[in-house]
């Protein structure tokens, strides 16, 4: 499992762009809405709502992987048939980066359903006062309808172990770091490069051919 967690890691880098697409102006929010603070502290709150995101990515995680244990364990489903599924949502996934087909955003609207119950209650954080605060936000946030999670979680529940799932989805938040916090933090050289539309192309064709190759070793 040691190379799925760093797969993880890389794929939430290589799917960093998408993140300052998708997540960049809600991370300017979050940093907006901190109350005056020094800037130690400002950079504080600032870790801890995405590690309030990247603890979320892992309880969902760890929900998925549970419920795909059980029923490789109950109802026999075989976990190459879930390999394969994360595969092809690998590929999906690659060619939604890239913007070459955009399947994808149809299932972002399935969590959309979901997000309309979570998303009042993120009101009751803002503005940002303290950590805890931002925490609770950020874990909030973490149910923000993605592809790009949506399809790392197949991974997790091909992995059928809850453990394993939420190591999966904990190291693929850690891959997005560095996009979400270049927005919050001004690090505009990170920005730039990892929304540069051909790292984002080639970041495709990576997670792409990833995916073509957890096909291929589903089996063996």
């Amino acid at each position: 499992m040691t190379l799925d967690f760093f797969s993880a890691f890389i794929i939430g880098l290589l799917g960093s762009g998408h993140c300052i697409v998708m997540c960049g102006g809600i991370s300017t929010m979050l940093t907006t809405a901190i109350s005056d603070v020094s800037k130690r502290k400002k950079y504080t709150i600032v870790f801890a709502y995405n590690f309030g995101r990247i603890v979320s990515y892992s309880i969902i995680g760890a929900l998925v992987a549970l419920t795909s244990s059980m029923a490789t364990k109950e109802i026999g489903v075989p976990v190459f048939a879930l390999k394969i599924l994360a595969g092809i949502f690998l590929i999906l996934l690659g060619l939604y980066l890239g913007q070459w087909l955009m399947w994808l955003s149809h299932v972002e609207h399935i969590g959309k359903k979901l997000w309309r119950y979570i998303s009042p209650n993120t009101k009751k954080f803002i503005p940002i006062k303290n950590t805890r605060s931002a925490f609770a936000l950020g874990a909030l946030w973490g149910w923000l309808p993605c592809g790009l999670v949506y399809s790392t979680l197949t991974w997790a529940l091909a992995s059928a172990d809850a453990i394993n799932g939420a190591l999966i989805m904990f190291f693929f938040g850690l891959g997005t770091l560095p996009a979400l916090l270049s927005v919050s933090l001004g690090t505009i050289s990170v920005k730039s490069l990892l929304s540069n539309p051909l790292f984002r192309k080639l970041a495709a064709i990576l997670v792409i051919l990833y995916g073509i190759y957890t096909i291929l070793i589903a089996y063996l």
